[in-house]
């Protein structure tokens, strides 16, 4: 089995915010279209610095982590950031992995999302039986 990457866009979610509130245009948010490696083994959106600062995204506050080597580093949790994947999207924070180039998309954003994994594929995808609309689980 080979890695699973999905084609996303980031937000600035205050941006966002601002246009809902009419203090901006949709011209004005801040975002960008990434190349994410589908994660399950990761909790939430991975970033590095340079994503970070392209959006403009606040320094919520540091955390400690665990990475995939069991290791334990502080990191910056930045946000807020709105994840958009086909006609899906997330509101969520961002970890910021300084030294990573590739943004990880992990379980949280993508059970909000209801998105799945077609493994015979290698993609992300919709649920068949739920195309139009995600089913979120309260």
């Amino acid at each position: 089995m080979g890695d699973v990457h999905a084609d996303i866009t980031l937000y600035n979610g205050a941006d966002l915010v601002s246009v809902k509130l009419g203090i901006c245009s949709m011209e004005n948010v801040r975002q960008m279209s990434v190349r994410a490696l589908v994660d399950t083994g990761a909790t939430t959106l991975a970033i590095n610095d340079e994503i970070k600062n392209q959006l403009g995204l606040f320094v919520w506050e540091t955390k400690e982590v665990e990475l995939a080597n069991g290791s334990l580093e502080k990191y910056e949790f930045v946000g807020p950031v709105e994840i958009r994947f086909k006609n899906r999207s997330s509101f969520c924070r961002a970890v910021v992995l300084p030294h990573v180039a590739e943004v990880l998309l992990g379980a949280i954003p993508m059970e909000e999302m209801d998105v799945i994994i077609d493994m015979k594929n290698q993609e992300l995808t919709l649920p068949p039986e739920r195309p139009y609309l995600a089913k979120i689980r309260v």
